[in-house]
């Protein structure tokens, strides 16, 4: 077993100002001075914005300036480095009148004091207060905002974020501010306003209050948290097969646990269950004592969730990735700065530093799963799950990326990760070990695993689960000592079997639609800047397809070249546009539904891509355009189109029909699940397209191909381009009698509006098509 780091045995105490008090645990530094962000915040002008920091050393805590421009004093001299304990006095920037810290122990909780957060009736595990404080008799603000009544330094949290008001009749309402990512009343979100009845549970980001007596207690999770799961399954085919089979373990604070199996022992559908991703059928799961299922629209917020692919543009540097993550994650008034902070905060953890300016794809396999787990940290999640992070690793990353989750769940997380690797389970606090069938094989210490399996090498153990089917492995692990003492006694939290349906709603959105939008196409316009193959591509197309038809147009649109001139803008429409976008949606598949399940806007990421794609679709239509007819003679009646300029017209309707295609390409996109296919189909596309746009075939007239040709939009585009031209004059015959062919205003209109219409109804089809590929509650 890999060394552990030495626990801090210095003991809690409660630090005490004008304004309230602080609980300090000795598994954190507590930083003091002016600055907001800090953990003890001094509003004095002779106290220095980073002042000192308290913080456990071994079995005592000690102070520390950190130069700080007017001092700490304590026992009337000036200090540097000081060993502080209850009863200690300390004051800052001035040693007669600055502001006052006093410092005590940690009573036991009175338990008539304890409310609904720390009472084990309720949530089965004890707590203490963080910061204790009378209740207010006006209206209360809370808000990361310095100027509110209470400061909550969590960038999760809006500036202004709610208020607690006291009624005429001596009770309290709490009141959201039009919070970005919500106020939340015994796990449910507060729409506008809610009165709190007695035990209420008042969450706000990271924290939640609760009103004990004549004082506002708040409650901030850290991320030392417990999760105890209890009797969860999960079946399909109306419950005639089993995923999981009533899979219970307790999981304790700064545990990392790894869960193994063969295929098909349910570890996805585990790891879905726990995250809320797909709800368990039955059972519990309890974050530190709360119901995750009902609570859920809160809880969520402090998931992390690491899938096995990157949820990562690979063509952008590993700052400005996780910027792009933060700016769509946190509140919309959040400051840059603030943003900027956090990320360099994440890359400094994780060890980043070196990479930072590095685009993902450049890195080895083990950094950019490093980046994948610093997006997730942005948020400060208390629980992280990840999904095959050692995938595709060599020996040395899987063991670096292990050593990395150590890390992490020291530093005050609970880790669970799901893995086929056994190289480097010796890391882990707890392993899971699930037969087929969804069924515990075993829970306990890793390195006791294979001696109760009767075996010496992992191999041996998976081939007997796949060979020995008739053997109960969970009955014999129910009877072992090993599930009596790692679960049964371990389990501290009562059971408490979940009744009724499982109701969640999808979660807010940190920023607007608009500002969504905002950022996304910053984004998507970064990332395809940063993709030179796809630049020489979208240059080059237009000027390859374009020369093609001045080749065949020659000096002028003639009998003999007239035809073709337009079949090859219709194919090079057509290309142009699909060829953007065939591989746009199923690429990001990953990375979509995992920032659809924090919040995403559906509307603003299909918009993103329809304008940036858009854009450069119009932009390469015009090129191709240009180069294929100017300076041509384009033989137009009286030398004019049907409403302006001939040159303008067919400007426009191969622009339109190239923006149609486009859609079409990510209509394409979202229906296939592989991007290896997409090509293949994009050439199938291209020869539809050529088969049905009226140049080759005569449609009008013939039952079923002309209807099907409606679908065709460069049936429609050739139509409006024709008709510009009056192509029957040019080209007398079957084919360019047309009826869509018609010099006419009526006729024109028609073929361009119908072009808007399937570019419309694409569009429609794909954002239904996007909606199969997110999570359960965001489809609601």
């Amino acid at each position: 077993m890999a060394e552990r780091p030495v626990a801090s045995t210095a003991p809690e105490l409660v630090l005490k100002t004008e304004t309230g008090s602080v609980v300090m645990s000795p598994s954190h530094a507590y930083r003091v001075g002016r600055d907001p962000l800090g953990d003890i915040v001094l509003d004095d002008s002779r106290v220095s914005w980073h002042h000192a920091v308290l913080k456990p050393d071994g079995d005592h805590w000690t102070l520390q300036d950190e130069q700080s421009t007017n001092g700490t004093y304590a026992d009337g001299g000036r200090v540097h480095k000081w060993d502080v304990g209850p009863g200690s006095v300390l004051r800052f920037g001035s040693p007669s009148d600055g502001p006052c810290v006093v410092l005590a122990g940690r009573p036991p909780p009175a338990p008539e004091r304890l409310s609904a957060v720390a009472n084990p009736v309720l949530t089965g595990t004890y707590r203490q207060p963080t910061s204790v404080r009378p209740l207010p008799t006006r209206a209360f603000r809370i808000g990361r905002e310095p100027d509110n009544d209470l400061v909550l330094h969590d960038l999760v949290v809006s500036r202004r974020h709610a208020e607690l008001h006291t009624l005429p009749d001596g009770t309290f309402e709490i009141v959201d501010l039009g919070s970005h990512n919500g106020t939340y009343l015994n796990g449910q979100r507060v729409e506008d306003r809610a009165r709190l009845g007695p035990g209420a549970i008042v969450g706000i980001g990271h924290s939640a209050f609760c009103l004990v007596g004549d004082e506002l207690q708040e409650y901030v999770d850290t991320g030392d948290v417990s999760l105890d799961v209890q009797d969860l399954s999960v079946a399909v085919d109306r419950g005639r097969k089993a995923l999981l089979d009533h899979v219970s373990f307790p999981v304790g604070q700064k545990c990392l646990l790894a869960v193994v199996g063969p295929s098909g022992a349910g570890k996805s559908t585990l790891l879905n269950a726990l995250t809320g991703q797909r709800p368990a059928d039955h059972g519990t799961v309890l974050y530190d004592g709360r119901d995750l299922y009902r609570d859920y629209a809160e809880l969520r917020q402090r998931i992390g969730l690491v899938p096995q692919d990157d949820i990562l543009h690979a063509q952008l540097t590993v700052r400005r990735a996780l910027s792009y993550a933060a700016e769509l994650r946190f509140p919309q008034d959040t400051a840059k700065a603030e943003r900027r902070e956090r990320v360099d905060e994440v890359i400094r953890e994780l060890g980043l530093e070196q990479r930072a300016r590095q685009p993902v794809h450049s890195l080895s396999g083990g950094q950019r799963k490093r980046v994948s787990v610093a997006l997730e940290l942005l948020t400060k999640p208390s629980l992280l799950f990840l999904d095959e992070p050692t995938s595709g690793l060599d020996p040395g990353m899987d063991r670096s990326v292990m050593h990395m989750l150590r890390g992490l769940a020291d530093d005050g997380r609970t880790v669970i990760v799901v893995t086929h690797s056994v190289l480097s389970l010796d890391v882990c606090d707890r392993l899971l070990v699930l037969a087929p069938g969804g069924r515990t094989a075993y829970y306990g210490p890793p390195e006791e695993a294979l001696e109760f399996f009767g075996f010496t090498q992992w191999p041996e153990a998976f081939e007997a689960f796949e060979r020995d089917t008739e053997r109960d492995w969970a009955e014999e692990y129910r009877a072992s000592g090993f599930h009596r003492r790692y679960v049964a006694d371990a389990t501290a939290q009562p059971s408490r079997p979940r009744s009724g349906p499982v109701i969640m709603t999808p979660p807010p959105r940190p920023r607007s639609r608009g500002a969504q939008l905002g950022t996304l196409v910053r984004r998507y316009t970064a990332a395809l800047g940063a993709d030179r193959t796809f630049l020489v591509i979208m240059v080059a197309l237009p000027f390859v397809m374009g020369a093609m038809a001045r080749a065949l147009a020659g000096g002028a649109l003639t009998r003999d070249t007239a035809m073709n001139a337009l079949l090859i803008l219709c194919v090079g429409g057509v290309l142009t546009g699909a060829a953007n976008a065939v591989r746009e949606l199923v690429k990001e598949r990953v990375i979509y539904r995992r920032e659809r399940a924090v919040g995403l806007s559906r509307s603003a990421y299909l918009m993103s891509k329809v304008v940036v794609l858009g854009t450069v679709t119009v932009l390469q239509a015009v090129v191709l355009t240009l180069v294929a007819l100017y300076g041509v003679d384009l033989g137009a009646p009286g030398g004019g189109g049907v409403l302006l300029p001939p040159l303008v017209e067919i400007t426009a309707a191969v622009a339109l029909l190239a923006f149609t295609a486009m859609m079409l390409g990510l209509l394409v996109s979202a229906l296939v699940r592989k991007e290896e296919v997409t090509m293949p189909l994009l050439v199938l596309l291209a020869i539809v397209q050529v088969v049905f746009c009226g140049a080759l075939l005569k449609l009008d007239g013939v039952p079923g191909l002309e209807q099907l040709a409606w679908l065709v939009p460069s049936r429609w585009a050739l139509g409006a381009m024709a008709g510009t031209l009056d192509l029957a004059r040019i080209v007398p015959g079957d084919l360019t009698g047309d009826p869509l062919f018609r010099h006419s205003t009526g006729v024109w209109l028609l073929d361009i509006a119908m072009l808007v219409v399937l570019s419309a109804l694409f569009g429609h089809l794909v954002s239904r098509l996007l909606r199969r590929h997110e999570p359960a509650v965001m489809r609601k």
